[in-house]
């Protein structure tokens, strides 16, 4: 091929043979004499077409934006699992000269502490139980059994208290047994229990557990008042609030002592109060619990953790620091209903130590979601889907 034949215009004839043979060395002369702008020219922009179909996807997801907005939202702002989330701490000891002394501290710990603090608690089961069962059963005399048996119960769980190295701070006046009265608590472990039961000795309502716990609460916790019940028994719930009366009727009886959580709160947020405490038509007294977080979280997840496991994780730790508010008694407005009741009542205690309300029901904890309700999202999330392909037909 010349220079000439690459400039000309296709004037001359060339027969598809000879472009075939050539083909192997060179273009023929028709293709290369084209203008190469006018190949691109024939061709439309492909820009409007791409802004058609982001047009489109756009207006698709506008159409069911509601149902979207009401998804991410729940998945950015879900209160209800944070209040049963446990936030580790921050590192601290992954540097050069700090890891020396956080190894040590483990080795102190568990090493030193721990088995201290299992003879500890081991002694304290041992003298309980020496001296439980002769005065429940052998000693005649009910008044002073009934004193004996309380004492020996507030020993045991000053035992547990002292197995953890507990710091614990109480304000305001101790309980004293009088008629009509009931405390209610923020609850964020069974040892909030152990706490109070240390100091005061509580009849408490409590769940019923199995293994060692169930066992307390069968033989030993009765003789303080205590009530244990299976929350997902109707006759259970029905026996308890039968007891409840009788109790708070009762001017010898020990202090009443209700969580009306019902569930563990990670003792950052507190859930709505059962009403059931509200409506005995007695004085309430809160009281406000709050953990110190500087050695270890006194939360209690018992979906993760049995009650021995947490237990062995507070005797492992430094030590349990915690402050106890008594607070001042409160008793029912006039027109105030027992809802409204409840919740000025868990405002004094959030607001005493600095923990958010949440308007959840701590029940919803141990329940999945009905399938009245899957089957209404899904289907709300249909009918957008259905009526936008509808217009489109």
């Amino acid at each position: 091929m010349n220079e000439r034949n690459l400039h000309l215009c296709p004037t001359e004839s060339h027969s598809p043979e000879k472009e075939v043979q050539d083909y192997g060395h060179t273009c023929s002369e028709t293709i290369l004499c084209r203008d190469p702008l006018e190949d691109l020219e024939a061709y439309p922009p492909a820009e409007p077409i791409i802004a058609e179909e982001t047009k489109l996807l756009l207006s698709n997801l506008l159409d069911i934006s509601p149902v979207l907005t009401e998804v991410a939202s729940a998945i950015i702002d879900d209160s209800f699992t944070r209040c049963f989330k446990s936030n580790p701490p921050e590192r601290w000891n992954w540097n050069l000269y700090l890891f020396p002394l956080w190894c040590l501290g483990v080795v102190v710990r568990y090493g030193i502490l721990f088995p201290v603090r299992v003879l500890l608690l081991t002694a304290g089961w041992v003298v309980f139980l020496t001296c439980f069962f002769p005065v429940h059963y052998c000693m005649q005399d009910h008044k002073l059994r009934r004193k004996l048996e309380r004492d020996l119960v507030v020993f045991l769980f000053g035992s547990f208290v002292a197995s953890w190295t507990a710091v614990i701070k109480y304000h305001g006046p101790r309980p004293s047994p009088r008629q009509k009265q009931v405390f209610v608590a923020n609850h964020t472990s069974m040892i909030d229990f152990y706490i109070l039961e240390q100091s005061t000795a509580f009849a408490c309502i409590m769940q019923k557990y199995p293994g060692w716990v169930g066992w307390l609460q069968t033989y030993a916790l009765p003789s303080v008042g205590c009530i244990s019940f299976n929350r997902t028994e109707a006759k259970d719930r029905h026996y308890v609030a039968k007891r409840l009366r009788e109790h708070v009727e009762d001017p010898e009886s020990n202090p009443l002592l209700i969580f009306p959580e019902g569930t563990c709160v990670n003792n950052e947020y507190v859930v709505m109060f059962k009403k059931g405490a509200f409506e005995l038509g007695c004085t309430v007294c809160p009281i406000a619990i709050k953990y110190n977080k500087i050695f270890v979280d006194a939360f209690w997840n018992s979906r993760k953790q049995s009650i021995t496991q947490h237990l062995i994780r507070l005797m492992t730790s430094w030590a349990v620091v915690c402050d106890v508010w008594y607070m001042e008694p409160q008793n029912i407005l006039p027109g105030e209903t027992s809802i409204e009741f409840a919740e000025r009542v868990r405002k004094l205690i959030a607001d005493r130590v600095g923990i958010k309300m949440v308007p959840w029901d701590g029940y919803l904890k141990y329940q999945r979601p009905s399938p009245k309700l899957k089957e209404k999202k899904q289907q709300e999330l249909a009918n957008a889907v259905f009526n936008k392909l509808e217009g489109k037909l």
